[in-house]
C-alpha cells in the first residue's frame, strides 16, 4: 500500500488553516472559506475521522475590525486585535459547524500548557473528551496573555504540538500555496513540486527558502519544522493549498495533492513525546564523544562521567539539552539536579558523587526514561 492510499486509514486528524487563506489577505474573514472547509470536515466526521481544527486569523481579522492597515509590531496591540478577532473567528465557525449537526470548542493553548506536565495532561485530556463526545475543538494560540519569551511562534508550530497531544495520524497544513517546490517557483518557473518525501531527506530546509507571507508569522520553513515535530509522535504531514476544491477530501482518498512528508521513525512513547515538545531549554550540558555517541547509538542513561561542561541556571526535573563535542544538538531530557549540583559532579565516576556533593545522589544526570534523542 503506497503512502498517499495509508491516509485513508488515519483515524485522527489535525488541519491547521493559515491566517491569508481565513482573512482572505486582510480583508475580513473569508466566510465561504470557512464554510467550505467545515462542510468537509463534517464529511470527514461522517467518515469516522475525528478532526481537531487549528486556525489562524485571529489577529488577522482584529486587525481588519480596527481598521488597521498593516500588523501591528508591539506586543500588547497584537494582543488587543487577536482578543478583538477571536471573537468572529469563533463565531464563524460555530455557526457553519452548527449547520451540519456538530458542536464546536474553543481551546486557547500557550506555551506552558504543553511545557507543564500536569497542564499538558489536562489539555490532552480535554481534547481527546471532545473528540470522544463527537465535537470539533477549535484550537488557537492565546495570543491575548501569551508574551514573547514563551509563544508558541505561530500555528504551525501550534498544529504540530496538537498532533502531539492527540497522537494524530495526520497533520495537515492548510496554505496559500500549491505545496513544497524544489526551488521558489517565483523565482524559477521550472521548479517542480514535491510530491511524497521523507523527512529524512536533508534537502528539505534548503527547498522551504526563508520568505513569510504577509499576514502570518510562518512560511514554507516551519511547515518543514512543524512535520518534523509532529512525526515525533508517528504523524505524517500534508502541506496543500487550502483553495483547493474538495482539497481535504482527496487527500483522504489518496489523491496527490500538495507534499506528503513521511516520518521517518516510530511513535515514542507519550512522556518522550511531551519531553521533546518542550520549547523552553533551561540549560545546556556538554558531552565529551564517548557519552555523545552512547546517547546517539544505544539511548542510554546520561551519566555525570560524560560531561565535560554545565551551561546556564536550571532547577532539578528541568529540561536540559545535551551538547555534541561538534556544539548540536544530540538529545534533550529533565535533569536530575539543578545547575549548581551538576556543575560540581560533572565529569565524576559513579563512585565520586558522594563525596562531590556530600551526601547521597542519583547515579544519573538524564535517566534514559526522561531523555529523547533528537539529533
Amino acid at each position: 500500500m503506497s503512502a498517499r492510499s495509508r491516509l485513508a486509514e488515519g483515524r485522527r486528524w489535525v488541519i491547521k488553516v493559515g491566517s491569508s487563506l481565513v482573512t482572505a489577505k486582510g480583508a475580513g474573514l473569508d466566510q465561504d472559506a470557512i464554510a467550505d472547509w467545515c462542510t468537509q470536515i463534517a464529511r470527514l466526521r461522517e467518515a469516522g475521522v475525528q478532526v481537531v481544527l487549528v486556525s489562524s486569523g485571529a489577529v488577522a481579522e482584529g486587525m481588519a475590525r480596527l481598521g488597521m492597515r498593516k500588523r501591528p509590531t508591539v506586543l500588547h496591540e497584537l494582543q488587543a486585535a487577536a482578543a478583538v478577532g477571536q471573537m468572529g473567528l469563533v463565531r464563524a465557525y460555530e455557526a457553519e459547524f452548527k449547520q451540519h449537526g456538530l458542536k464546536a470548542a474553543q481551546i486557547l493553548l500557550t506555551h506552558e500548557d504543553v511545557a507543564d506536565r500536569g497542564r499538558y495532561l489536562n489539555a490532552r485530556g480535554t481534547l481527546t473528551t471532545l473528540l470522544e463526545f463527537g465535537v470539533v475543538p477549535v484550537v488557537n494560540e492565546n495570543d491575548t496573555v501569551a508574551t514573547e519569551e514563551i509563544r508558541l511562534g505561530d500555528n504551525d508550530t501550534l498544529g504540530a504540538l496538537t498532533a502531539n497531544l492527540i497522537q494524530a495520524d495526520l497533520l495537515v497544513i492548510l496554505t496559500d500555496q500549491e505545496g513544497l517546490f524544489e526551488a521558489d517557483p517565483r523565482l524559477d518557473p521550472t521548479a517542480r513540486l514535491v510530491s511524497e518525501a521523507p523527512l529524512s531527506d536533508d534537502r528539505l530546509m534548503a527547498m522551504a527558502g526563508t520568505s513569510k507571507g504577509e499576514l502570518g508569522r510562518g512560511g514554507m520553513r516551519t511547515k518543514i519544522s512543524a512535520a518534523y515535530t509532529a512525526a515525533r509522535s508517528g504523524a505524517a504531514t500534508v502541506i496543500a493549498h487550502g483553495r483547493k476544491p474538495d482539497v481535504l477530501l482527496r487527500i483522504r482518498a489518496g489523491e496527490p495533492v500538495g507534499t506528503l512528508l513521511i516520518p521517518a521513525q516510530g511513535v515514542m512513547a507519550a512522556r518522550k513525546r511531551w519531553i521533546a515538545s518542550q520549547l523552553q531549554v533551561r540549560g545546556r550540558l556538554l558531552l565529551d564523544e564517548g557519552a555523545a555517541r552512547v546517547l546517539r547509538e544505544q539511548g542510554r542513561s546520561l551519566l555525570p562521567v560524560g560531561v565535560r561542561g554545565v551551561e546556564g541556571e536550571f532547577a532539578r526535573g528541568d529540561l536540559v539539552a545535551c551538547i555534541g563535542p561538534d556544539g548540536r544538538e544530540i538529545a534533550r531530557g529533565l535533569c536530575n539536579y539543578d545547575a549548581d549540583d551538576a556543575r560540581r559532579i560533572a565529569g565524576a565516576r559513579s563512585d565520586e558523587i558522594v563525596r562531590r556533593l556530600g551526601g547521597p545522589g542519583e547515579p544519573e544526570l538524564i535517566h534514559r526514561d526522561n531523555l529523547v534523542v533528537t539529533g
